[in-house]
């Protein structure tokens, strides 16, 4: 499983947060493209749309389970993509800005 650290995650990297909507109304990261995984295959092309063409597809959830099972879907189909360790709970441990909508500081659920 391909996988990479909050901590090695650069400013402007293309993340592809698929938790639900109620997870991501509380906070996400700011910039990351939500594709709840119960919607994901309906929504792929969103995906294909979005991402970097030659870039990396960096998948973030809660906790890595689901972001793991959609990395390595992405993977079969040829996509560069890779789970974010630990997930959005490392992200708000390692002090990375969690936000809502509306731009407010939010948190993790």
């Amino acid at each position: 499983m391909p996988t990479v650290e909050v901590g090695d995650l650069k400013d402007g990297d293309f993340l592809l947060d698929v938790r639900e909507d109620d997870e991501w109304q509380a906070g996400h990261a700011a910039g990351a493209l939500h594709i709840p995984l119960s919607e994901f295959v309906a929504r792929y092309g969103e995906l294909t749309e979005a991402a970097p063409q030659d870039g990396r597809v960096n998948v973030i959830c809660r906790s890595g389970g689901r972001s793991a099972q959609v990395t390595m879907y992405l993977v079969q189909q040829g996509i560069d993509a890779v789970n974010v360790a630990g997930g959005m709970q490392h992200w708000e441990a390692a002090g990375r800005p969690v936000v809502t909508d509306a731009g407010e500081p939010g948190f993790v659920v």
